[in-house]
């Protein structure tokens, strides 16, 4: 056993690996359809107008305007309707003095009229509509450029693209999207105790988890994230597989980060490269490294399963994101009483999964190799490092997953 030298807190591993941390430049061009949740690499300018023409924002009549005025629910005003138009068609037909044209929502404004009079304010006798309020010039008209003007900007350089700016993409007729590329993470379990899913473990033999919870993590949070089978606790095997993944922007291992005798990752990452910092001062996930080789950073994650994910999401999901150009996450937080009274560890910053139950947070968190410490749970409260204990009933913050 080598004891860990020294601990650094938690502010300190993320100030240091954040520091660390290099956002992708790479661009590359995705189809409109793939371009969800990516990170504009340039600037969209709008090429056209939207709309490209003066339209209806009613179903109604196309009128001039001044032809309305004075109408009331006693006195309509009487117009000629000279034509028809639907959405998709132009109108055959002008509008004179005197005259309408009906109109659907979206349809192009007929030449000569300046205003909608929506057909629910109408009455048609014949060849004749009877108009009972009057409208102002532009009104229930969306004007041509109203909503992007030819010229202007409508997305930045490093914004997220969410569901509303594909929209602005698609109304401009753009089909190709410039974006960053994708951080590349290549995820790699280790120890002789885990066996791979699909097959048979011997009886001290665990199944693998963690490169599975740190996969849905790092995809989760912008980046490609690839698997590879079981590596051996032995410093061939984690130097073959760092030259395994040197074309990956990002390298994580699960397992083998702490101080026992087969805990080589250490010892590797010091021949090869740097070592950042090595124990961190937080429950669950002491046993934490963060190092680089050849320019990029390397990870070693507890192998405990709740350790391991309550890494990945305090301290990987920020690099992922930084990785991939995204803005930091927005977490969800609410107060509730606690449901018994929480003993801590002085001196080590504690997340402490909860679940929400009639009003009250419910800790669910079991041990650090206890996977349903996090499967169980909704969120998680945080016990700075200079408190011991929690009451029962203490209102605390749940941060939702």
């Amino acid at each position: 056993m080598r004891p860990f030298s020294s601990l650094v807190s938690l502010e300190e591993a993320k100030k240091i690996m954040l520091d660390n941390v290099k956002s992708i430049s790479e661009t590359e061009t995705v189809a409109i359809e793939e371009a969800v949740q990516r990170v504009l690499a340039d600037d969209i300018n709008a090429d056209l107008n939207v709309p490209p023409f003066d339209r209806s924002a009613m179903d109604g009549f196309a009128v001039k305007a001044e032809d309305t005025y004075g109408a009331g629910q006693f006195s309509p005003r009487s117009l000629e309707i000279v034509g028809k138009v639907r959405a998709g068609e132009q109108s055959q037909v002008g509008v004179e003095k005197g005259q309408a044209v009906e109109i659907a929502t979206g349809a192009p404004l007929p030449d000569g009229a300046d205003a909608v009079v929506i057909v629910e304010r109408t009455e048609v006798e014949g060849n004749a509509v009877k108009v009972f309020d009057p409208v102002h010039p532009q009104q229930n008209v969306s004007p041509a450029g109203s909503d992007i003007e030819k010229g202007a900007i409508c997305l930045r350089k490093g914004e997220l693209i969410h569901q509303g700016k594909i929209g602005v993409i698609a109304a401009l007729g753009i089909e190709k999207v410039p974006v960053f590329r994708r951080p590349d993470v290549a995820i790699f379990p280790t120890g002789n105790e885990v066996c791979e899913l699909g097959k048979s473990p011997s009886p001290s033999q665990v199944y693998d988890v963690n490169s599975y919870t740190i996969q849905s993590v790092a995809r989760k949070n912008g980046c490609e994230a690839a698997r590879y089978p079981v590596v051996e606790d032995t410093i061939q095997a984690i130097g073959s597989a760092l030259e395994k993944a040197r074309s990956s922007d990002c390298i994580v291992f699960s397992g083998g980060s702490s101080v026992g005798e087969r805990d080589v990752l250490v010892d590797v990452v010091r021949e090869k490269g740097q070592v950042l910092f090595h124990g961190v001062q937080i429950k669950p996930g002491k046993p934490t490294l963060c190092g680089k080789v050849d320019g990029k950073l390397v990870f070693g994650l507890p192998g405990y399963p709740a350790a391991c994910l309550t890494i990945g999401n305090v301290l990987m999901a920020p690099a992922f994101r930084k990785m991939a150009s995204l803005p930091e996450s927005r977490i969800d937080v609410a107060r509730f009483p606690l449901s018994k009274r929480v003993v801590s560890t002085l001196g080590r910053h504690q997340f402490l999964t909860v679940k929400i139950e009639n009003g009250l947070a419910v800790p669910v968190f079991k041990e650090s190799g206890a996977i349903t410490s996090l499967g169980d749970a909704e969120g998680y409260i945080e016990i700075p490092s200079n408190v011991d204990f929690l009451e029962k009933e203490e209102i605390v913050e749940v941060r939702f997953f």
